[in-house]
């Protein structure tokens, strides 16, 4: 009797395990909130194997997409800056005090130790600057609006609201694009191959 009933119950928990859940239904529902959203597009749609965002927190949303916005942003200017020092291109005169000329830097991994600590103290401060005072986020505007900033930040072009739309989608993606590519480039630079990637790069 006892081993029947033991059967009898593991046959029910494996049927429930297969059951729909109301929690889970409810979770795909409020991500439907979602999937109109721009970025959320053809091969993926919506994409969020995480479910940072399966309760459907408009807020939580907004605050994800303007962090996405923004490491799009600077690694779209990683990987040009990474490009062009790569090709023997710097800034002019000298990062340090001490001396320390930006062409002595080399570029990628090399070039973020060889950076001595005033000059790394001066991006550092910089890019705080850029942060706290410069860049504002626009209240009751779309993620990445930064034109309540303290300096005039505008869409070059976007006349009317769909071609804005169009400039947003696209920038979007290319800097879900140089995420990739920024990671990439840090590998194989680590890797020690990067000049057999990219041949054609005046210094090769």
């Amino acid at each position: 009797i006892i081993m029947k009933t033991a059967a009898f119950a593991s046959l029910i928990a494996g049927a429930a395990a297969f059951a729909p859940s109301k929690s889970s239904s409810r979770s795909s529902a409020l991500q439907m909130s979602f999937e109109n959203e721009l970025g959320a597009q053809p091969p993926l749609g919506f994409f969020d194997p995480l479910g940072l965002v399966a309760d459907g927190d408009q807020e939580k949303f907004d605050r994800l997409r303007g962090v996405e916005i923004k490491h799009g942003r600077i690694c779209m200017l990683g990987v040009v800056g990474y490009l062009v020092n790569k090709a023997g291109i710097y800034l002019p005169g000298d990062i340090s005090t001490d001396g320390t000329k930006f062409s002595d830097l080399g570029s990628g991994w090399d070039a973020s130790f060889a950076v001595p600590v005033p000059g790394a103290l001066q991006v550092l401060a910089f890019c705080g600057a850029l942060e706290l005072v410069g860049w504002k986020q626009a209240e009751g505007s779309f993620p990445g609006d930064f034109s309540a900033s303290s300096f005039p930040v505008g869409w070059v072009g976007a006349d009317d609201p769909e071609t804005q739309e169009d400039y947003r989608a696209k920038e979007l993606n290319q800097g879900r694009a140089a995420q990739m590519g920024m990671l990439a480039l840090m590998v194989h630079d680590k890797l020690g191959n990067v000049d057999d990637l990219l041949p054609w790069l005046p210094s090769n």
